[in-house]
């Protein structure tokens, strides 16, 4: 494939849906000249309920679109796409930095040792190999405790965020299912900062939440250093966000998600 990488060229960011926006709010704070285009699946949303094949083939029609756009790089803001997809669309586009999402638990177990660390992520998000790979490797450090909520997916879908209906679902499923004290919690889908805060009230505002998306910005800034692709200059850089979907609802919630976000730093 001809493709040649150039520093004006936008950065991609893609997610089944709008969690992905977590993480390009991330983005956008550590790279402000940067421009984005950001795409959501959004007529195939959810992904966390699909099969791995399944989602592996969604997978490869955004990374598509997305270099039909002639980018620089492309960010998976979706642990799910990130553990059905991601080995296999750097092998299949080595020429391009495709920078993947990973649950935040080892800065968790370095935070406190042997405690109790709740890690909230979709069903195949757990259910993968690179997800249990992770979690063998820290399990003696600390007691991983593992909480499937694809609920909370759709509750940010509909820009939900402090509903009394997302604090009664909340407090029902962490407490019907987590019966030891909460060390520090994981949020192992980019979909779940935006339910940060209530989850802080359910779990205790004294317990610690992790997330990866600092992680993957500065993971995307320095690949892009490598390759001396960064841009510089005082201007801040242009955003697109687009879907799968023409959907000017799910667009207004964007724009909610991301000036509620940036109001919380």
């Amino acid at each position: 494939m001809n493709y040649t990488l150039e520093a004006n060229m936008p950065v991609a960011v893609f997610d089944s849906g709008l969690g992905g926006l977590s993480t390009l709010i991330e983005l956008r704070r550590l790279m402000p000249c940067e421009d984005y285009i950001y795409y959501g699946d959004f007529a195939n949303s959810p992904y966390g309920t699909k099969s791995a094949d399944r989602v592996r083939e969604l997978s490869f029609d955004c990374v598509g679109y997305l270099l039909a756009r002639r980018v620089k790089a492309i960010v998976i803001a979706c642990n799910t796409a990130t553990s059905a997809a991601a080995k296999q669309l750097r092998e299949c586009y080595p020429f391009i930095p495709i920078i993947g999402a990973e649950p935040a638990i080892r800065p968790a177990v370095l935070y406190k040792a042997g405690s109790n660390i709740l890690v909230m992520a979709t069903d195949m998000t757990l259910k993968e190999e690179k997800f249990k790979a992770l979690c063998a490797e820290l399990d003696k450090m600390a007691n991983i405790i593992k909480l499937p909520c694809p609920d909370l997916v759709e509750f940010v879908e509909r820009g939900e965020t402090e509903s009394r209906e997302l604090y009664l679902y909340l407090k029902q499923h962490i407490e019907s299912n987590i019966k030891v004290k909460i060390d520090s919690v994981v949020l192992g889908c980019t979909h779940y900062p935006f339910v940060a805060h209530a989850i802080s009230q359910t779990v205790g505002k004294d317990v610690p939440i992790f997330d990866g998306n600092k992680g993957i910005a500065k993971e995307c800034r320095r690949r892009l250093a490598v390759l001396g692709l960064e841009r510089s200059g005082g201007v801040t850089g242009t955003l697109e966000i687009t879907g799968s979907k023409t959907d000017e609802q799910k667009l207004m919630t964007a724009k909610k998600l991301m000036e509620n976000k940036w109001q919380t730093k």
